[in-house]
């Protein structure tokens, strides 16, 4: 069986097939409670693990005891694959289509959003790191989090 899947692979190579559409699913990586806390400020960030083709997540970032902004966000399938969408302060939804992903990274885009344009996760081992950037990679703002 393991030569018949080879030789398909092969057979999709050479005659230029599309590679297989990534999946909600291969986003469980992200799954966990993840903070972050530098210069009095805070940040945390939770996601679910995948199910039913979506994960869900939170944000809320802010000072000592106060809390300064919150952000409902998921992953979803639109369109026919991934997408991360955003509702900052709990508002109208915006939608980011995943534009590249390897085992432990992912990389959302909307040129069409005013900032950010493109949001980015890495994760290795027990830290994560959240990028926003405009398309260009211009004005980019990192959060490193650690594993909750």
């Amino acid at each position: 069986m393991t030569r018949r899947l080879w030789a398909a692979g092969i057979a999709m190579l050479l005659l230029g097939a599309a590679p297989p559409v990534a999946s909600v699913d291969d986003l469980a990586w992200l799954a966990g409670e993840w903070t972050s806390d530098a210069g009095g400020r805070w940040t945390e960030e939770d996601w679910t693990r995948p199910r039913g083709g979506v994960m869900l997540g939170t944000s809320r970032s802010g000072r000592g005891a106060e809390l300064r902004e919150f952000e409902f966000l998921r992953i979803a399938v639109v369109d026919g694959a991934p997408a991360y969408i955003a509702q900052p302060g709990g508002g109208a939804p915006v939608t980011f289509p995943l534009v590249g992903h390897e085992a432990a990274r992912a990389t959302f885009e909307n040129a069409a959003h005013d900032y950010p344009q493109r949001i980015a996760y890495a994760r290795s081992g027990d830290t994560l790191t959240a990028t926003i950037a405009r398309i260009d990679g211009s004005k980019a703002h990192s959060w490193t989090y650690r594993r909750r």
